[in-house]
């Protein structure tokens, strides 16, 4: 997967990364605890931005990562740096609101784009 998705763009739309999710791609939340629990991606691992280097070794190199947060800021940072180590990173443009605007679901049902 690495190799095919390696020429592919760091930001990616809602439903590319929801293609990536259903082909076997992490979708890392970066997002605070506060935000998290608002609402989230189904099936996606939280990381805070503070702690996600520390985090690093546990994401597996060979998995395309999609990193996601409000409205894309954090995660095209996280994005950056995973590709500059040799990940697979993406980040999803326009975050989690474009998620919704795209109509795909958050978890838990009832579940929201939480404001800073």
């Amino acid at each position: 997967m690495l190799a095919a998705m390696a020429s592919e763009p760091i930001e990616v739309t809602a439903a590319r990364a929801a293609e990536l999710q259903a082909a076997g791609a992490l979708l890392v939340d970066v997002r605070e605890d506060y935000e998290r629990d608002a609402g989230h991606i189904a099936g996606s691992r939280h990381i805070a931005l503070a702690t996600l280097s520390a985090a690093a070794p546990t994401i597996d190199r060979e998995r395309t990562v999609v990193f996601y947060c409000r409205i894309g800021a954090r995660s095209a940072m996280a994005a950056d740096a995973f590709r500059s180590a040799g990940y697979d990173a993406h980040s999803l443009a326009g975050g989690l609101l474009a998620w919704v605007q795209a109509g795909l679901p958050l978890t838990p049902e009832g579940g929201h784009v939480a404001n800073h």
